[in-house]
């Protein structure tokens, strides 16, 4: 549970502001959008390899 204490005269805005930082930082949305579509361990492997590939290259080309 998120508890944001709230300061007396604190504005709203900025205590909303504080739970939706907290509400990010616990992975909750991220967690809830990957287990909506399962997903093949050796697919996960492909794109994370795909991945890897794609920035180091990235590197590569911004070395030269």
């Amino acid at each position: 549970m998120i508890i944001v204490p709230v300061k007396e005269g604190e504005n709203i805005e900025r205590a909303l502001k504080k739970f939706k930082r907290k509400f990010e930082k616990t992975g909750a949305v991220r967690e809830m959008r990957s287990r909506k579509n399962f997903e093949k361990p050796s697919v996960k492997k492909r794109i994370a390899k795909q991945k890897a590939i794609y920035v180091q290259h990235l590197r590569l080309q911004e070395e030269q």
